[in-house]
């Protein structure tokens, strides 16, 4: 198998996975890793491509969401609190006085 990875190219390499915490945040990874290869044939560092994956599909069958999905059918609304990211963490209230013989920049 060749492509343009075939100066990087081991056929028992498994790939180095960066996970991330959401699909928006994509960061700056470098493309390979020097990293250990488990393989009977290697069995030392060598280059391995490195790419991000994203969060798999949630399950509906798993437990927490049938549970939710029970709780919020028929009526009466929203059952949960729903998570709103706050626009900032402080407020400074007061903030800066101006004192005597002081300027505010």
């Amino acid at each position: 198998m060749r492509n343009q990875y075939s100066k990087f190219y081991h056929p028992h390499r498994n790939r180095a996975r960066v996970l991330s915490s959401s699909a928006a945040a994509m960061v700056n990874v470098p493309k390979t890793k020097k990293t250990y290869c488990k393989s009977k044939e290697c069995r030392k560092h060598t280059l391995h491509k490195v790419t991000q994956y994203k969060k798999g599909k949630d399950s509906l069958a798993a437990q927490g969401k049938r549970r939710y999905d029970r709780k919020q059918s028929g009526y009466g609304g929203q059952t949960k609190p729903v998570f709103h990211k706050k626009r900032c963490k402080h407020f400074e209230i007061g903030g800066d006085k101006k004192g005597k013989g002081t300027s505010l920049f």
